[in-house]
C-alpha cells in the first residue's frame, strides 16, 4: 500500500485585477494632495492665517499636555526606528523576505530624506500680511519618521495583520503629529504634508511588496483578530467625530451674531485637520491593499 503525501507549493499571489490602476491613482493623490496643502496653507492668506492661529494658541494648553508631548518628541526618533527595526527584522529572519524588507526601508528612507530636501527646496513663507516666522517647516520630520516608519511595519505585516497594524500605525503617527503642534513645533498642514509625502513614498513600495510571494493572500475581513472590521470602523467613526469638532470650532469664530474671539478654536480645528488626515490615510490605505490582496483558495485554507 503506497501512502501519497501532497506537497505544496509557494506560488505567487498576483495582486487583485485593477488593483495596479488603483495603487497609481493613490499615489497621485498623495502628491496631488501634497502640492494642494502647500499652496493653500503657504501661498494663501486665508492658510496662512488658520494655521498660524492653530500654533499660536497652542500656548493655552501647553502645560502638563506639553510637557508630555516634548517626552513623548524626545524620545520618537528611538520608538520609530526600534518599533520599525524589530518588526521588519522580524518578519524578515522568520519568512525570509529580504527585498521586501530591502523595499520597505528604501522607500522609508526616501520619504525622510525627501522631506528633508523640500524643507531646504521650498520657497520661504511669502508675506501675506499674517504674522508668522517665514522660514519654511513643511513637511513635519518627526511625524514623517513616525509616520514612515509605521507604514513600514504596515508593508511587511502579512495581510490578515494588516488591518490592526494599520489602526496602531496610524495612531502613532497622528499622536507624534498632534504633539508638534501641541509644543509648537509645527503647524496642522506641516503634519497633513508629512502624512501625503509618507503615502507617496509608501504605496509604490507596498505594490511591489504584494505582488511577491504566496504570503499576500488572506482569508478576509474579520477572519483573524488582526482583520477584525472594527480596525475600519473604529477610525472611521473617530474621523468623524473629529470633523464635527472642527466644525463646532470654526462655526463659533464665524461671521455671525453669536460670533466669538477665538481663543482655542483653531487649535482645535488643527487638532482635528490631524485626526481626519491621519485616519482617512489609514481607512484608505488599509482598504486599497485589503482589495488588492488574493482571497486564500477555501480548499487550502
Amino acid at each position: 500500500m503506497t501512502i501519497s503525501r501532497q506537497t505544496s507549493t509557494r506560488t505567487p499571489s498576483s495582486p487583485a485585477p485593477g488593483s495596479a490602476f488603483l495603487f497609481v491613482l493613490a499615489t497621485l493623490a498623495c502628491i496631488a494632495g501634497l502640492i494642494a496643502t502647500y499652496h493653500y496653507f503657504v501661498q494663501t492668506t486665508t492658510g496662512q492665517f488658520i494655521d498660524e492661529s492653530a500654533l499660536v494658541e497652542a500656548v493655552a494648553i501647553h502645560g502638563p499636555a506639553g510637557k508630555a508631548s516634548t517626552k513623548f518628541l524626545d524620545l520618537l526618533p528611538t520608538i520609530s526606528l526600534v518599533m520599525a527595526a524589530v518588526v521588519v527584522l522580524f518578519v524578515t529572519v522568520i519568512r525570509k523576505h529580504w527585498t521586501e524588507a530591502g523595499i520597505a526601508v528604501a522607500a522609508c528612507i526616501g520619504a525622510n530624506i525627501a522631506t528633508q530636501v523640500l524643507k531646504d527646496l521650498l520657497p520661504a513663507r511669502p508675506d501675506k500680511g499674517v504674522v508668522t516666522l517665514d522660514l519654511n517647516s513643511l513637511p513635519s520630520g518627526h511625524t514623517t519618521l513616525a509616520a514612515s516608519a509605521a507604514a513600514a511595519v504596515f508593508l511587511m505585516a502579512s495581510p490578515r495583520w494588516r488591518p490592526m497594524a494599520g489602526f496602531v500605525g496610524g495612531s502613532f503617527a497622528i499622536a507624534s503629529g498632534v504633539s508638534t503642534l501641541i509644543n509648537q513645533w509645527h503647524r496642522p498642514a506641516d503634519v497633513v504634508a508629512a502624512f501625503l509625502l509618507v503615502g507617496a513614498f509608501m504605496i509604490p513600495a507596498g505594490w511591489l511588496i504584494i505582488r511577491r510571494g504566496a504570503w499576500n493572500a488572506w482569508d478576509g475581513f474579520d477572519a483573524h483578530v488582526g482583520s477584525a472590521k472594527i480596525w475600519l470602523s473604529l477610525p472611521v467613526v473617530i474621523g468623524l467625530t473629529s470633523a464635527a469638532v472642527a466644525m463646532y470650532s470654526l462655526a463659533r469664530i464665524a461671521p455671525s451674531p453669536w460670533q466669538e474671539t477665538s481663543t482655542t478654536n483653531y487649535f482645535w480645528a488643527g487638532i482635528s485637520l490631524i485626526v481626519i488626515a491621519g485616519y482617512l490615510a489609514t481607512v484608505a490605505t488599509t482598504a486599497l491593499f485589503a482589495y488588492a490582496a488574493r482571497r486564500r483558495d477555501p480548499a487550502k485554507r
